[in-house]
């Protein structure tokens, strides 16, 4: 068994993040320097097994290797020599014995005098001991706690105690418990604004200061820090206590949807927790999360549990799921204090379990706020605000107030006159005239409750009535009524009843608008139909000399015709001049209907928005109430802003829209703006806000906006340097091949290879752009099959596969000859960094003169190209491989 495959198989471990894979890549290593007879060796990967078993989610598993690396150590200490590693390690045993209730505490006590003995034998600060004792002593809820926090501060740090990120993190938590939550506020502050490159952080110093910035009003902080540290957290099963905590946070501040997301995504790992600790902190955070979301009214929801062991996966109620996770939290924490002789576990949990919301809502994001409610629609079973019509008994001349009003636009004032005809009707008799009135009246009630079939039959009743008593103009105006809702309803008869109405008042015009009136009804009916040249003959019809107030509806009317049939310039027209008409009616919020189609139609010219686009849509809003269409409005307004590449102030806008549509239940809409405003997020250089809008949104997306939601995804990823960003471009490289769109999957697994090589993740790199200079080929792009074959052979280089990277760099070399003859400087500038990069890998191998002859043409390639940094980069090289060959 040759030592080589040991060594290769560590450096494949370390282009991996912790977690299994991880792990089984540095256990063969380990089996094979067991079979090679290296103790040696053996050694140094069972130190490097303690780290993957610690930070991959299985820290029992550590206690072996690192008992096993201390003994070889004790024996030899020179053979053995990682002194320094396996002092670090002491630290996280100490506290990971603390998480089995099992393990006796007195082994705790044990590492612990014994990291101190060996602490003082090398000179070093007791800092960290220090540290350490006092995490044991919270463990159990021991009052010397905070002696042991007082010596860990006063200690001078060294190179064992924790990183600039973990100490202050063991600190604020220290205070926290305490409920010193400003001084927790003033250790960590100074860590929060500096680049901290441990393992751990900085979503550990993020999810310590939760319950800090909440109980310090420092609620924008808060949403931030959950956001940020719970990304982290949600890839790492070790992080399974801290993922606990983003439950509790949750749940303190009225994101039972956003807590319920993230129970669902985790509760399987609790068949695998890495600790029987964080297994009762999961669980106990959970079942207070469901708790809260039960006591809001969702305790008829389930919560699905994926299969494990050989329990199947089942939708679980939401109150059984609680109640077994409280008990199974609470007895673990009788265990734990059984193990520790006191209660602490159990006062823990059981203040976990009864916790309260410390603020109502915390929004975390812009659109997830709750939008002002629009105002209600008052109904006949609600009585107007200031009703004064006691004192009348007349019915006739309740009826007539009735008409006022509704011609004024006055429809509480005019229920209320309803109402109280109703009332005196109990006593007084109408006549049939009045019936008739009233029940022309009740179909105008049941329109704006929304029952459309209720008020056609009013209607239908009441044109009957109107006849028999030889009331052609109120049996016409009721027919026009009918017609209108029986075409709204999808009946298309009811065209038969306007056509009468509208021929009716054109053969009879009376002075209350009764012609204009009938003519908009039609001209709506034939637009509703699609019917655009119907609609412009019934408009061409209409004089508004009877109706003068009504010239806006006509020319809004007038605007969507021709825009259906194609007339753009001549919608513009009518639209303005509706809008005009609006403005000059007295009833400005009269303008929001014709300024929004206006500006829509100006924001799809081939200019895009301009100037008057912004202008319409800043006076619709103005002057609406919240509504469904000011969401529109705001909705408009952001994608217009968005195409102006003003993203930055698209942001609210979009996120305007959302929270009011959400909040008027119109889903589908939310989820699709989402899109749009991930895009504006994205552009705007808010990478954190575009990831998490875009994975909101993906789970209600059909494919082909899915697509590009993923692609928003995996640029914020990219720029955020998540490793995810590499699988997202590489499904989106899948989307493509499917497609058979080769040029896309050239450009995606390019895209994964760039994000790998950034992470230092060389050898999938190379992977990633050998397949994309595959997928090159298949395109018939030469330039991307040269630029992904260098690139790979780059990649390969740094991975230490040399050899490896001179064939792929010959194969970058051969396929410059595809290259176009007719762009020279395209050709010219592909060679030279070809020639740049193998002269670079042909001067790792040794092989300094073609190396050397490479690097000068590549010189000579970019000189040619007024390209001057990049000459004088090559000449360097140039130089350097000539001294080399002397």
């Amino acid at each position: 068994m040759s030592t080589d495959d040991v060594y290769a198989l560590m450096a494949r471990s370390q282009e991996l993040p912790y977690g299994e894979a991880r792990t089984v890549l540095i256990e063969d290593a380990l089996r094979r320097a067991e079979a090679a007879g290296d103790e040696v060796l053996a050694f140094h990967v069972r130190v490097r097994l303690t780290d993957a078993y610690r930070y991959g989610g299985e820290p029992v598993k550590a206690f072996a290797t690192f008992s096993r690396t201390l003994a070889d150590h004790d024996r030899d200490p020179v053979r053995f020599d990682e002194t320094h590693s396996l002092l670090w390690q002491m630290k996280a045993v100490v506290s990971s014995l603390t998480s089995f209730p099992q393990i006796p505490l007195d082994r705790a006590y044990a590492v612990l005098d014994d990291m101190e003995r060996r602490y003082k034998a090398g000179g070093h600060s007791l800092q960290a001991v220090y540290h350490y004792r006092n995490v044991v002593a919270r463990h159990i809820g021991d009052g010397s706690a905070h002696e042991w926090f007082v010596k860990w501060r006063a200690a001078e740090r060294d190179e064992l105690s924790d990183c600039e990120g973990c100490d202050p993190t063991g600190m604020a938590r220290h205070l926290v418990e305490a409920g010193r939550y400003e001084e927790a506020f003033e250790i960590a502050a100074p860590v929060l604004s500096a680049r901290l490159s441990c393992n751990e952080q900085p979503q550990s110093i993020q999810t310590a200061l939760l319950p800090v910035y909440l109980r310090t009003g420092r609620l924008e902080e808060a949403a931030g820090a959950h956001r940020r540290a719970y990304r982290v957290h949600r890839a790492r099963l070790a992080d399974l206590g801290d993922v606990a905590e983003h439950l509790e946070f949750c749940a303190a501040t009225g994101n039972g949807a956003r807590g319920l997301e993230i129970l669902q995504r985790h509760l399987g790992w609790l068949d695998r927790a890495p600790s029987a600790h964080a297994d009762m902190e999961f669980s106990a955070a959970a079942a207070l999360l469901l708790r809260v979301v039960e006591e809001a009214g969702h305790g008829a929801a389930t919560v699905r549990r994926p299969a494990g062991d050989d329990r199947p996966a089942a939708d679980v109620p939401l109150p059984e799921l609680r109640a077994e996770l409280a008990e199974r939290a609470t007895e673990l924490a009788a265990r734990f204090d059984a193990r520790n002789g006191t209660s602490h576990q159990g006062d823990e949990v059981r203040g976990t379990l009864e916790a309260e919301p410390v603020v109502e809502f915390l929004p975390l994001a812009a659109h997830h706020r709750r939008p002002a409610p629009a105002p209600r629609t008052p109904s006949a079973a609600a009585p107007a605000a200031a009703d004064d019509l006691a004192s009348v008994d007349d019915l006739g001349e309740l009826l007539d107030l009735v008409e006022r009003r509704r011609q004024d636009g006055d429809l509480p004032g005019m229920l209320a006159a309803f109402r109280r005809f109703d009332a005196v009707a109990e006593t007084t008799e109408p006549t049939p005239f009045q019936k008739a009135r009233r029940l022309d009246g009740r179909g105008v009630e049941l329109a704006v409750e929304g029952d459309g079939q209720g008020a056609a039959r009013c209607w239908e009743e009441a044109s009957l009535l109107y006849a028999e008593l030889g009331d052609e103009t109120r049996r016409h105006r009721a027919l026009g009524r009918l017609g209108a809702m029986r075409v709204d309803l999808g009946d298309e008869g009811g065209m038969e009843q306007l056509n009468a109405s509208a021929e009716h008042f054109s053969a009879h015009p009376g002075e209350d608008g009764d012609v204009t009136a009938a003519l908009l009804r039609l001209a709506t009916a034939h637009l509703s139909l699609d019917r655009p040249d119907e609609a412009l003959a019934a408009l061409d019809r209409a004089d508004t000399g009877d109706a003068p107030d009504r010239a806006g509806e006509l020319w809004f009317l007038r605007g969507q015709a021709l825009l259906r049939t194609g007339d753009t310039g001549g919608a513009v027209a009518a639209l303005r001049r509706s809008a005009d008409e609006a403005r000059a009616s007295g009833e400005p919020e009269t303008v929001a209907s014709p300024g929004l189609l206006l500006a829509r139609t100006l924001a799809r010219q081939e200019s895009g928005p301009d100037e008057e686009v912004f202008a319409l849509l800043d006076e619709v809003i103005a002057v609406l109430p919240p509504s469904p269409m000011r969401a529109a409005a705001h909705c408009d307004r952001g994608l217009a802003l968005l195409a102006a590449d003003r993203a930055a102030d698209a942001v609210a806008d979009l996120a305007e829209a959302i929270a009011a549509w959400t909040a008027e239940g119109m889903h589908e809409q939310a989820v699709h703006l989402r899109v749009d405003l991930a895009a504006a997020y994205l552009a705007a250089g808010r990478h954190l806000e575009a990831a998490e809008t875009a994975e909101e949104a993906l789970p209600g997306l059909d494919d082909d906006a899915a697509r590009r939601c993923r692609l928003i995804l995996a640029h914020a990823q990219k720029e955020m340097g998540e490793e995810d960003a590499a699988a997202t471009f590489a499904a989106l490289a899948g989307d493509a091949a499917r497609d058979g769109r080769h040029d896309a999957v050239a450009h995606f697994l390019e895209e994964a290879g760039g994000v790998l090589t950034a992470l230092d993740r060389d050898a999938q790199a190379a992977a990633r752009f050998a397949e994309a200079a595959e997928a090159g080929e298949k395109a018939g792009d030469p330039y991307a099959v040269v630029r992904t074959r260098r690139r790979a052979a780059m990649c390969l280089l740094w991975s230490g596969e040399a050899d490896e990277a001179v064939a792929a760099m010959d194969a970058a070399r051969a396929a410059l000859a595809g290259l176009p003859p007719d762009n020279e400087p395209a050709r010219v500038w592909e060679t030279a960094l070809v020639s740049y990069d193998q002269a670079r890998v042909l001067g790792q191998v040794g092989r300094l003169p073609e190396a050397a002859a490479h690097a000068a043409a590549a010189a000579d390639g970019f000189s040619t190209l007024d390209e001057t940094d990049a000459a004088e980069e090559a000449a360097r090289l140039h130089k350097d491989l000539k001294a080399a060959l002397n």
